[in-house]
């Protein structure tokens, strides 16, 4: 049966799996998880409802497989409505009324900073599936929240190094004459990954010509589209949702902004299908840099078995949704929450008593998978108390990637890599730099 994409038939399947008989689990004991993701408003088309089908998808999975450690899972899944206010009180709403045991979820940077502080004082426990920006846990000292995912400050310094590894062979320049400008929605996430960007452009001698922050909500972002003109860049490095880079791509070809190279990083760069049907032809050769699609490594790369988790995560992401291309954010959805579900739940079980907050800290601290070790091929060890980074994983790694002709190429770092680049854009493309 085909379900439409929609809210409705995410938080009703959700409802149904809150609701479905213990019976069917025997006597079994439940694990409470409070799911917060954004199912409407502007975030849900920038990833966060691919994101939160990834999820649902891993918890049904480990439930049809008798759950963790002879507890059945109970998800309850929440709204945020692309809102931090709205976000807080459905944490708040979780843990106080519902009682679950783990918050998690959260695709919004913007929503994870406070939501992580406010766990964190409560000595609750939070698992972040998505959210990416660094200022979630540096410098912050958190105890009680964790998280798998690539942080902001390694996308910005990816798209970089893959600049100027193509500057000479690709553009033709050395990397000190590449032109480079840096925009990005001003929120945690896009400053997070701005500052990334611009640190290491700065450590490899590319030439920025422009760093510029606007509001994601903006109406009208000509004034930027005409400074960056006037800098005539060769690559933009964008970070951005989805409104904003809509509006963006509709002006730059308005006005006649020209590039190189486009490089977006995550969120409304990772829904190339989206992309696609506002833009068509006009959206290809995109970059994005992203923890990676897992439908796209060699499942010969990865641990015994996980191909074939890939492989029904594809499965049921494409019954839901009826599209083709399974976006990153599906695999970030799902990859973080069966870490959680079959690594650090389980031993916290195990070896510390159940799933209080301190038990699974204690597990999450005492993880260690290997490069290889999950969907999205990265492995997992968290930074221990005391870091800078503490409770992120020390082991994740994006990678560029490039919507070519529609379909998805890996083309950075070399080990990873299914493609060349195509770089710069081929003349006659509406954006080609003339």
């Amino acid at each position: 049966m085909h379900h439409h994409l929609s809210r409705r038939g995410l938080l009703g399947g959700a409802s149904a799996l809150s609701l479905a008989p213990a019976a069917a689990f025997g006597q079994q004991r439940e694990i409470k998880l409070g799911v917060i993701y954004d199912y409407t408003g502007p975030f849900a088309g920038g990833g966060s409802l691919a994101s939160a089908i990834g999820t649902k998808h891993a918890i049904d999975m480990i439930n049809e497989r008798g759950g963790v450690e002879g507890h059945r899972l109970n998800a309850i899944y929440a709204d945020a409505q692309s809102r931090t206010e709205v976000a807080i009180n459905e944490m708040t709403r979780l843990l106080e009324q519902e009682r679950v045991d783990i918050i998690m979820g959260v695709f919004s940077s913007a929503h994870c900073v406070p939501m992580a502080q406010r766990v964190n004082q409560q000595r609750r426990f939070m698992w972040a599936n998505v959210c990416v920006a660094s200022s979630v846990f540096k410098d912050r000292n958190l105890e009680y929240v964790f998280r798998a995912q690539v942080h902001s400050d390694q996308f910005g310094e990816a798209s970089c190094r893959f600049v100027a590894e193509n500057a000479q062979s690709r553009l033709g320049k050395p990397v000190r004459d590449v032109r480079v400008a840096i925009i990005y929605e001003d929120g945690p996430y896009g400053a997070g990954v701005a500052a990334g960007n611009e640190a290491t452009a700065r450590e490899l001698g590319l030439r920025m010509v422009l760093k510029e922050g606007y509001a994601a909500t903006a109406p009208d972002l000509s004034s930027l589209v005409t400074k960056l003109r006037r800098e005539r860049p060769d690559v933009i490095l964008h970070t951005g949702y989805n409104p904003d880079i809509t509006l963006f791509l509709r002006q730059s070809r308005e006005l006649g902004l020209r590039w190189r190279a486009l490089i977006g990083h995550g969120a409304g760069y990772g829904q190339i299908d989206r992309l696609q049907q506002t833009f068509r032809q006009d959206a290809n050769f995109i970059y994005n840099v992203d923890p990676v699609a897992a439908q796209l490594l060699n499942p010969a790369s990865l641990a015994s078995g996980l191909g074939d988790v890939t492989a029904e995560m594809v499965r049921r992401y494409r019954a839901e949704t009826n599209v083709t291309e399974v976006p990153p954010h599906t695999s970030m959805g799902f990859n973080q929450t069966w870490i959680l579900l079959t690594d650090v739940l389980p031993r916290a079980i195990r070896n510390h008593g159940g799933f209080t907050p301190d038990a699974l800290r204690q597990a999450a601290l005492a993880t260690d998978i290997p490069v290889g070790g999950t969907i999205q091929g990265y492995g997992v060890q968290f930074n221990p108390p005391g870091h800078p980074m503490a409770g992120q994983n020390a082991r994740s790694t994006p990678v560029v990637m490039q919507y070519v002709d529609g379909q998805t190429k890996i083309v950075w770092p070399e080990a990873l890599k299914t493609a060349d680049p195509v770089l710069p854009l081929p003349a006659g493309h509406a954006y080609a730099a003339r």
